[in-house]
């Protein structure tokens, strides 16, 4: 049920997706627990890591990419992410966390200058109080092909 309100929260604080230029939104500050999910997230990236990347999730995680099915599981995960591998910058634009749930709202780009898409991590407190991802959604900000 937190969940499902945090989602509902999540889609307000958002809005509807606009096709418009803006101005890049400021970066926010995480709880340092937050903040080590983006880092090892990144950390885990950079050495082309998939196992580690999947060892992020709840055990039946998401990631939700556009124009691919969900891709749910870390076993699936880890399949997904296989091969990948490069500098990877994170950074938050937003965030909050009620009980054992939160979210990150951010963007990421692959080396200096703008973001190049944006992502939302869905997140549960795991016991021992370590954040894992439920549910990994990017979306690039190239322009759809046609």
């Amino acid at each position: 049920m937190r969940l499902r309100i945090l989602a509902v929260g999540l889609v307000l604080v958002t809005g509807p997706g606009q096709a418009q230029e803006v101005d890049q939104e400021p970066s926010v500050e995480l709880p340092a627990a937050l903040a080590r999910v983006l880092t090892d997230y990144e950390a885990a990236w950079r050495r082309g890591d998939a196992a580690g990347l999947a060892r992020l999730f709840v055990e039946d995680g998401f990631v939700l990419s556009p124009r691919l099915p969900p891709i749910r599981g870390r076993g699936r995960i880890e399949e997904h992410y296989a091969g990948d591998g490069s500098t990877l910058l994170l950074r938050a634009i937003a965030y909050a966390t009620e009980g054992s749930v939160g979210y990150v709202i951010g963007g990421y780009r692959y080396r200096k200058g703008p973001d190049v898409g944006t992502f939302t991590l869905t997140l549960q407190r795991a016991p021992g109080g370590r954040w894992l991802i439920v549910s990994d959604m990017d979306n690039s900000d190239r322009p759809r092909a046609r």
